[in-house]
């Protein structure tokens, strides 16, 4: 049946139960909160109810590691959206243990795409354009440096306003404990 007409066969039976009513909400985070958080799979479930979220209470932006690889990338454009059009107050960057971009490996990356049908010349070309791909598939080596980085990057980017506080919390993907890595209060500019 495949994968897709499973989900599609599900979708229609959720609709004609009204399944849906239940996480009827509008567009504005009850919270006000923005939170970015890494894609795994673990996190799916526990994240929210690890941080006491449900539908409806926060704007969630998932990637692979909860990174800001790019100021001026999809990330930071979402981020910004939720804090000047959609009410959000506050970020949270969520990562987590046991991430997989912890220290990986973007030449096996490179090789399993060329084994997939990318071309050689795709990647000369792509090189050539000044991509630099290694760069760009990169993780981290430490998950709390790599929290302490992109929280730097969203508090000091050039339209995120200073009072907005960001936070760096890391989850445990198997029991949900949150370590705080940054206080975002802390670094909020002193009042006159």
């Amino acid at each position: 049946m495949g994968l897709l007409n499973s989900l599609l066969e599900h979708n229609r039976s959720f609709v004609d139960n009204r399944e849906y009513e239940q996480f009827q909400t509008d567009k504005f985070p009850d919270k006000n909160l923005a939170v970015l958080a890494c894609m795994d799979a673990r996190l799916v479930e526990l994240l929210p109810k690890a941080m006491g979220l449900k539908n409806g209470d926060a704007k969630l932006i998932k990637n692979a590691g909860a990174l800001v690889t790019h100021p001026w990338g999809s990330v930071m454009r979402s981020l910004l959206v939720a804090i000047y059009e959609l009410r959000a107050e506050e970020i949270c960057v969520v990562a987590h243990r046991d991430c997989g971009m912890n220290a990986i490996d973007p030449a096996s990356i490179l090789d399993a795409a060329c084994r997939r049908g990318v071309s050689a010349d795709t990647l000369a070309t792509l090189r050539s354009a000044g991509i630099n791909l290694e760069g760009w598939l990169k993780g981290f080596d430490n998950v709390e440096d790599s929290v302490r980085h992109t929280v730097n990057v969203i508090r000091t980017h050039p339209l995120m306003p200073r009072d907005v506080p960001v936070h760096g919390l890391i989850i445990h993907p198997v029991t949900g404990q949150l370590d705080l890595i940054v206080d975002g209060y802390a670094t909020l500019p002193k009042a006159a």
